[in-house]
């Protein structure tokens, strides 16, 4: 390590004294008489053994499963590619991923939903086993069974979780859209999974807004004749009038009084448990399937070993339910922590609605984004000035990469003791590549550490594992969390074109990044949007750490332009109200950019626009406004929250 490289922040000895990842390792030296130096032996050690690793994780994570495993993995060096037996986890083993959640059952509170009009409602943990056992009871009375799909078009709010754990208890599989996509986007989705029961909502509040959707519940149920029932949960008030919306019932009528006694059906531990969608605009939506078993443990390994959530946190993540987070939040139930579900605007009571809950909800965890913290800051707020913070001890960052400004914001107004754990993985896994750790120092701009058990390693161009060095983040080797597969994609075909066509038998994620010498790592960008002026490539996220510090800035996207047979850079901005961009401001947002990088990021074209395309869950597409800047078809705009914001981007005369 450099010594001129000092940590944001450390933690302090009774605090990785008490952690869970420190239990863990007196576990390891207990019984394998195993004892590492520092975490980068820990991680080598997970990864070069993962069938020790991996038994150690379901031991230390109390798995409850009816059938033991006769082995911990088979084929342990193979993907699912196709050419060879794929990896199999834990084979023979029988369990339920729901009665994991539902371990406990007593009158400890469980989940906590707020909405953004300020309603509180809450379930302790034996009224979430028992409206679970009413919910399973109404669908098995349905016929549901193994296999069979269940779609939640719904917020983020208890009833979800109870409709999700209910369907997994009894072996079906669940997806879930959030309400605010549009009907064509919803039906891509659900369309291709058929599901057997569709669960909506009448409505949802957002950013001041109440925004009605029975109509587009009925149109949904309409068009999906696979349907036999229709679940409507009332959200805006009084119990919704449902008679327009095909084979209906109320969320209530799914909860009778009379229920037959929860069975949890003991399945494999790759059944199917969810099916997740790319949100990608080049095309229909993958349908990616995870198994209970991988999703378990690997959210039992980065909520135990990396978060150190225990059965004292309150857990929290902004998110919606088209988003991965939110099952990952979900899991935190394993753990018998609290669960905070927040629905609306984050933005609400402008900007405080999140940090009020923090402190009135006593949240330990609190997840957000990226794009959050860094409009907190734009906006002046000192959360610490304003409110106590005392009970938070982690914040966890996604979505895009936390720039080093970002950083150093949280530390200097949210809470100086506290672990900064910026994440990255994505749907594609359910879960993370590389992650945070309560027992390592945070360092500015820097993601904490690689994922236990992940082998993750930067790749330059010949291929080569790299140090210090830009290039592709990939995964040498199989873990539990891999997908299934996309669903119908029969021959595997889909699935390898995606994820093992650069690499054989390597999982490239489109990741641009660099591991550092403290063993942290910086992502940069995705790698289908890396910028590549005279053959040199360049990370996205480096330009926008820039362009974030202008004032007037609120957003940009930054994209390669082919030109002259070459790429030249081009940055579009959005600024505050009433400003129009002028040569002086575009200069100064150049020249920083040049002061800061190398001339080589320094964008060639500097143009304003109203609006930036991002998809639902708030990620930024960069690759959409590029195809749109070279005149080529953006397929999939149902992905979009804002595909009208294309047209700003079309036929720019500047860039002709």
């Amino acid at each position: 390590m450099q010594a001129s490289k000092k940590p944001l922040w450390q933690p302090e000895a009774r605090r990785i004294e008490c952690s869970k990842l420190s239990d863990y390792q007196r576990m390891l030296q207990q019984q394998h008489g195993l004892e590492f130096s520092d975490y980068q032996s820990l991680h080598q050690w997970s990864v070069e053994n993962p069938g020790l690793f991996w038994e150690s994780v379901w031991k230390f994570g109390d798995v409850r499963a009816a059938v033991t495993y006769s082995a911990v993995v088979e084929n342990e060096n193979n993907f699912p590619t196709g050419s060879e037996s794929a990896a199999s986890w834990f084979p023979g083993a029988r369990l339920n991923f729901a009665e994991n959640m539902l371990r406990r059952r007593d009158d400890k509170t469980a989940i906590v939903g707020l909405l953004e009009n300020g309603k509180r409602h809450s379930l302790s943990y034996a009224a979430l086993y028992r409206q679970v056992e009413q919910f399973a009871h109404s669908l098995r009375a349905l016929g549901l069974k193994p296999g069979d799909r269940v779609a939640g078009f719904l917020p983020n709010i208890p009833q979800t979780v109870v409709a999700m754990l209910a369907t997994a208890s009894i072996g079906a599989v669940w997806s879930s859209c959030s309400p605010d996509f549009g009907f064509q986007g919803v039906m891509d989705r659900f369309q291709q999974i058929q599901p057997t029961v569709l669960i909506g909502v009448d409505g949802y509040f957002y950013n001041g807004k109440t925004i009605n959707t029975l109509d587009k519940v009925a149109q949904i149920a309409s068009s999906l004749e696979c349907v036999r029932q229709t679940v409507v949960v009332s959200l805006l008030g009084e119990l919704a009038d449902i008679n327009a919306v095909p084979r209906a019932v109320h969320f209530e009528d799914m909860l009778p009084s009379q229920a037959a006694p929860l069975v949890f059906e003991a399945l494999p531990f790759d059944h199917p448990l969810y099916i997740m969608y790319s949100s990608g605009t080049t095309g229909t939506p993958k349908c990616i399937v995870h198994s209970a078993g991988g999703t378990l443990l690997q959210h039992i390994k980065e909520h135990q070993l990396h978060t150190d959530i225990s059965e004292q946190d309150v857990l929290f993540y902004f998110t919606t339910c088209g988003w991965m987070m939110w099952n990952w939040l979900v899991s935190g139930l394993a753990s018998e922590c609290t669960l905070v579900l927040f629905d609306g605007s984050p933005f609400a009571n402008k900007g405080r609605v999140l940090l009020e809950a923090i402190d009135q909800e006593g949240i330990t965890v609190f997840g957000t984004s990226a794009k959050y913290i860094a409009s907190l800051e734009k906006v002046g707020l000192k959360p610490k000035n304003d409110y106590s913070l005392a009970s938070l001890k982690t914040i966890l960052s996604t979505g895009s990469p936390l720039s080093h400004e970002s950083f150093d914001y949280v530390y200097r107004e949210f809470k100086a003791d506290v672990c900064l754990s910026s994440i990255s993985g994505g749907t594609d896994i359910v879960s993370c590549f590389v992650l945070g750790n309560a027992n390592l120092p945070v360092y500015r701009g820097e993601i904490q550490c690689l994922g236990l058990g992940m082998a993750v390693q930067i790749w330059n161009e010949q291929g080569e594992a790299v140090i210090g060095e830009r290039g592709e983040l990939v995964c040498a080797k199989p873990f539990p969390s891999c997908p299934i597969g996309f669903w119908a994609d029969n021959d595997n075909s889909r699935f390898r074109g995606a994820y093992f066509e650069q690499y054989e038998n390597t999982w490239c994620h489109g990741d641009y990044g660099e591991i550092t010498e403290t063993g942290g790592v910086v992502i940069h960008g995705r790698s289908d949007a890396v910028l590549n002026p005279g053959g040199v490539r360049i990370g996205t996220a480096e330009i926008y750490r820039q362009v974030e510090k202008i004032p007037e800035v609120i957003e940009s996207v930054v994209i390669g332009q082919r030109w002259k047979d070459d790429v030249r850079v081009v940055l579009f901005v959005v600024l505050r109200e009433s400003i129009e961009l002028s040569d002086t401001l575009a200069d100064e947002i150049k020249a920083l950019v040049r002061a800061n990088t190398t001339p080589r990021h320094v964008p060639e074209k500097v143009l304003q626009v109203a609006d930036i395309p991002r998809t639902i869950s708030g990620k930024i597409v960069e690759l959409a406004v590029k195809n749109v800047v070279h005149g080529e078809t953006v397929k999939n705009t149902d992905a979009l929250a804002n595909p009208e914001a294309l047209s700003y981007f079309k036929n720019r005369p500047e860039l002709s």
